[in-house]
């Protein structure tokens, strides 16, 4: 149930925000088209409540209810993002509006970009882990928890990923040809 709901949210996620962006740009009604946008945390909360449900009644915690977590993590972490950049492309395609800014390929800016999208996938990461962690604390002594425990392990790793691909283009900058 758990990984249908997730599949569920997920293709919710994206008719939301083709919906709310259609409303916004094509019928030209921004406060609905906002609307629309505004109930995608709902989606991440329904989840929440039906992985707490799902543990409450005696599930046991494995890779599906860690798989939650760290979906709503990154919707968390990564969610405004993805919405802004839909949105500048939307916007271009189908309201004449500017073409969506690329990111700096070179030198200090470059450097800069990528350390707010590692910091945005920290995010991510570290809202997984809280929500792992306190599906850890849900589930007490009584539960094994060790799935739960292994994806905090792999949300450490994304978020020195992300740090380490950061520090690279610190440490050594991308420079124009």
């Amino acid at each position: 149930m758990i990984v249908t709901l997730i599949v569920v949210c997920e293709v919710g996620f994206w008719v939301l925000l083709a919906g709310g962006l259609s409303l916004r740009y094509l019928a030209r009604m921004p406060r609905a088209g906002v609307a629309v946008l505004l109930l995608e945390p709902v989606l991440e909360l329904v989840l929440l409540i039906a992985t707490a449900i799902d543990l409450k009644n005696g599930a046991s915690a494995d890779w599906k209810h860690g798989l939650a977590a760290v979906y709503i993590g990154f919707s968390a972490g990564l969610g405004h993002s993805t919405l802004r950049w839909a949105d500048a492309r939307f916007a271009h395609r189908f309201a004449g509006g500017p073409p969506p800014v690329r990111p700096p390929k070179y030198g200090t800016a470059r450097t800069v970009h990528e350390w707010k999208t590692a910091g945005r996938w920290i995010l991510a990461a570290t809202v997984a882990a809280a929500l792992l962690q306190a599906a850890v604390w849900y589930v007490g002594g009584s539960g094994d928890v060790s799935s739960l425990r292994a994806w905090q392990s792999t949300m450490l790793w994304v978020a020195g990923i992300n740090v380490v691909v950061a520090l690279s283009y610190t440490v050594w900058p991308k420079k124009a040809p």
